[in-house]
Order: C-alpha cells, then structure tokens, then sequence
C-alpha cells in the first residue's frame, strides 16, 4: 500500500443514541439511530454512494458546462434474513440537466458515460459495496 492509501474516520459517542464522525481533516458529522433528524448510519452509506459517484460525474460534465440542476436519488431496501440485516436492490439514479449553451451539449453527451464509468471503476465506495470486501472488528484492551 502507498503511503496515502490509508483512510480513517474516528467515531465518537455524544450521548445514547447519537454520534460524531471526524476526519484527519477536522470534518465532522453528526448520526444516530434515526429518533430525530439526524441521519441514520444506513443513511449515511447511501448518502456515500451517491456523494462519491457524483463527484465524479461533476467533475467530468461540469468542465464542459455548469449544469443547471444535478441531484442524485439513491435508495434501497433494508431487510432481515439469514444473512442479518442489508440492504438490497441499491439503486443510485442522476438527474441533470444542463442549459442550452457552450458546452452544454457535450456535457449531456457524456453524462452516461460518466455515470457508468464512475460506477464501473471510479466510485471507490460503490466498487467496495460490489465487490465486497471483508470487515474486521475487534475490542481494543479494556
């Protein structure tokens, strides 16, 4: 591994029920069990699903043109089985739309492209979700 490869968050409890994730950066955000508005950790990877492809997708139609809307809907189906609790059926579905202008239509032209290059090699969190990777966890010493 390369001395950037590595990735970290600290999660820290606030009270019962609710928590904070900071970065090396300082960033921070608040999650709980989903009794308030705070989102809920199961929110939290679909919001990464649909974060991580979308940057990539901005980063590639928006150098042609800005677009004029951009939201990215991404759902799924949490259920219970013998496998514990999951999501199923992830489905991450763009919505963009550029303005008539310089750029615009090679913008539109290469939004799918994007989408599905993003998807298929970009998306760090969308290729661990798909390919699965293992999950480790362990009791530090008490």
């Amino acid at each position: 591994m390369s001395e950037n490869s590595a990735r970290s968050v600290t999660v820290e409890r606030t009270s019962t029920g609710h928590f904070v994730a900071t970065n090396i950066r300082g960033g921070t955000i608040s999650f709980g069990t989903g009794s308030d508005s705070e989102f809920t950790p199961v929110e939290l990877l679909l919001a990464a699903l649909g974060g991580c492809t979308a940057v990539d997708v901005d980063l590639a139609t928006s150098r042609h043109a800005e677009p004029a809307a951009f939201s990215v809907v991404v759902s799924g189906n949490k259920i219970n089985d013998e496998l514990g609790n999951r999501l199923t059926d992830l489905a991450v579905t763009f919505d963009v739309t550029f303005a008539d202008g310089e750029g615009a239509d090679r913008a539109r032209t290469i939004l799918p492209r994007a989408v599905k290059t993003s998807h298929d090699r970009l998306c760090t969190v969308s290729r661990t979700v798909e390919i699965g990777t293992p999950v480790t966890a362990t009791v530090e010493d008490a």
